[in-house]
């Protein structure tokens, strides 16, 4: 079992940063995949950034590339999102997703396992 809680949301005008935090509890797996996502109102959930923690690949989408950069405090046990300039277009709720095991879940949240309970952006112009 692995416990998500995510923080670090809110309201920022376009050009601005947030970093988003995923505190992880509960497991003893050596490795996992580990990720962000996000759903816009009326729109499908998209896969922003993932890392596995075990061969330390990141993935990220197209979307995001350059703005958005995805890390991991081991003592903490925590995942980050940091998110630079931001545009409209990134509000959402964004979610903390996680996979155990060694195999690469990248960003197809079907495979992920295990969910936080989000927390919200919002960009304004």
């Amino acid at each position: 079992q692995v416990h998500l809680v995510e923080s670090g949301g809110g309201s920022v005008q376009a050009g601005g940063s947030l970093r988003l935090s995923c505190a992880a509890s509960g497991y003893t797996y050596s490795a996992l995949s580990m990720g962000w996502f996000r759903q816009a109102p009326g729109k499908e959930r998209e896969g922003v950034a993932s890392m596995h923690t075990g061969s330390g690949t990141t993935y990220y989408a197209d979307s995001v590339k350059g703005r958005f950069t995805i890390s991991r405090d081991i003592a903490e046990n925590t995942l980050y999102l940091q998110m630079n300039s931001l545009k409209p277009e990134d509000t959402a709720m964004y979610y903390c997703a996680a996979r155990p095991g060694w195999g690469v879940a990248g960003l197809l949240s079907t495979k992920y396992n295990y969910w936080g309970q989000g927390t919200q952006v919002t960009v304004s112009s």
